[in-house]
């Protein structure tokens, strides 16, 4: 540590000169404990023996003395022509070695507080080289460049002339316009600015909405398997959770309208074109029934379209938000998930009174706007960039799409089922044999493949992966699957299987 002479050694190094232990002593003990606190971290730089006996008005010698001392205990370093440094792990690895088997202690905290075992991050990282996640996009498509370029110009732009509130004000007007507008055209939406809450990411989004909208015993009803993100959210902010099972169409609607009739619910939350794990989107019939339902019964949808800019035919699925005309639903969303991290945003479309009590509690987590971003955003827009890009993001994502098709199938042969999904980056793989995903896991690993726990599904029913292909291109998928295959056939010997007449996989629109 640089500048030895800039730390404040009177504030903790207490000599008293009046006492009967000798000062070269007091020298040792005041250095020991300001080691032992933290406030000398090891490798910080001591000034010169003179120049510190200037700072703590003490003899040279008594100084010298003191230091032979700490350096002989192995709290300091004496180096010639280049000074003494601190040594504090020097004392603790010291007294670690002269006690065989001795255990570190941990110092509990001085005060109490919440421990919340919902929210424990099961998120995993692997330095393996290849990876499957849950359908990410892949970041050496982004176009850093340009949006450098772009965030640069916009910083160099600003004019002197205006406060930067009232740069603020109007440019998160002029965002929210064009990205309303934006929402209005690609997702059938009819809102103007006022019924838009743009956050910086769709996790923000989800944790204000659920914040407002339930309160400890709300009962809210959710698909199985479901999003393990959002139920965290949910069951954190005091939910009582009640799972309703899917099949071919999405939710079970007759299952949902049973809930209702013994329950009092609040939310159903639904990821409804394209359901989270299974890529599952919810049929027009089962879409209007919901809508039905949330009027006859009261209750709120919550309708999170994270996924939304990666669907693969010209007639996307629309958001029920785009049919609620009893505002019966809260729209949350995504937006430019191929843009580099702190680009993209989350955001959410409601009735404006309801906007407004959220706008209150995002002002105190997130009090500041990115202006530059928001306004290299709105010319994204306003240009048409944004929809060039999602163009040529989806013609890429479609090509790995099916080629991973291809691969499951050709490799896969016979030990799998699945459908190839309208939009996403993932893949919902029900495996035929049954075995433990775990072990599965475990010989992937040692061939150099990750397969993070979030992607594993296993019940009684069925044994099921989200495999993300977004992330890889084709050599790599082509040595993924292989790996996959590989493990399969260390834990199952092969076997021709009956699929009860389900195909291998499905060009079909699911």
């Amino acid at each position: 540590m640089d500048g030895p002479v800039q730390i404040p050694f009177k504030s903790f190094i207490q000599l008293k000169p009046d006492e009967t232990t000798a000062i070269y002593l007091q020298i040792v003990f005041e250095f020991i404990k300001a080691i032992q606190l933290g406030l000398l971290p090891e490798g910080t730089k001591l000034p010169g023996t003179r120049i510190l006996c200037r700072l703590l008005v003490v003899n040279r010698n008594t100084l010298i003395k003191a230091f032979q001392d700490l350096e002989a205990q192995g709290f300091i370093e004496i180096l010639p022509n280049k000074g003494t440094f601190i040594l504090s792990d020097q004392k603790k690895k010291n007294t670690n070695e002269a006690v065989p088997g001795k255990k570190k202690l941990e110092i509990p905290a001085s005060f109490t507080f919440k421990h919340s075992s919902i929210l424990e991050n099961p998120v995993e990282v692997s330095d393996l080289a290849l990876q499957f996640n849950d359908g990410l996009p892949d970041l050496r498509l982004v176009h850093t460049d340009v949006l450098a370029r772009l965030y640069v110009s916009k910083l160099k732009r600003q004019k002197a002339k205006r406060t930067w509130e009232q740069i603020q004000t109007q440019s998160h007007l002029t965002f929210k316009k064009q990205f309303s507008n934006f929402l209005n055209l690609t997702r059938g939406l009819r809102i103007s600015e006022s019924n838009l809450l743009t956050t910086t990411s769709h996790e923000i989004s989800l944790y204000l909405v659920t914040k407002l909208l339930i309160s400890a015993g709300d009962k809210v009803v959710v698909a199985a398997p479901g999003y393990y993100l959002s139920n965290m959210t949910l069951s954190d902010s005091g939910a009582h959770i009640i799972p309703v099972p899917i099949d071919d169409e999405g939710i079970n609607t007759a299952y949902l309208r049973k809930v209702c009739e013994e329950h009092t619910i609040r939310i159903l939350y639904l990821t409804s074109n394209y359901h989270y794990p299974t890529t599952i989107p919810l049929s027009a019939k089962r879409r209007m029934e919901v809508l039905e339902l949330a009027t006859l019964y009261g209750f709120i949808i919550l309708e999170d379209d994270y996924d939304f800019d990666f669907h693969y035919d010209n007639n996307p699925i629309l958001p029920l938000a785009a049919f609620d005309s009893h505002e019966r639903v809260v729209y949350v969303g995504s937006f430019a998930r191929s843009l580099p991290v702190g680009f993209g945003y989350g955001f959410v479309a409601a009735p404006i009174a309801f906007i407004k009590e959220l706008e209150k509690h995002q002002n105190i987590l997130e009090p500041g706007i990115d202006v530059i971003k928001e306004q290299v955003l709105t010319d994204w827009i306003q240009d048409g960039e944004v929809h060039r890009l999602s163009k040529k993001n989806r013609k890429i994502y479609k090509e790995r799409r099916d080629y991973f098709a291809f691969l499951l199938t050709e490799k896969l042969k016979g030990r799998i089922k699945f459908n190839i999904p309208p939009r996403g980056l993932a893949i919902w793989v029900q495996w035929l044999d049954k075995f433990n995903l775990v072990k599965f896991q475990e010989k992937c690993a040692a061939n150099g493949l990750f397969l993070p726990k979030t992607i594993l599904y296993q019940t009684k029913s069925f044994t099921a992966t989200r495999l993300g292909f977004g992330n890889l291109d084709k050599k790599e998928m082509e040595d993924a699957v292989a790996i996959l295959g590989s493990a399969l056939e260390a834990l199952i010997p092969s076997r021709i299987a009956e699929i009860s007449g389900a195909p291998l996989y499905s060009l079909k629109k699911q």
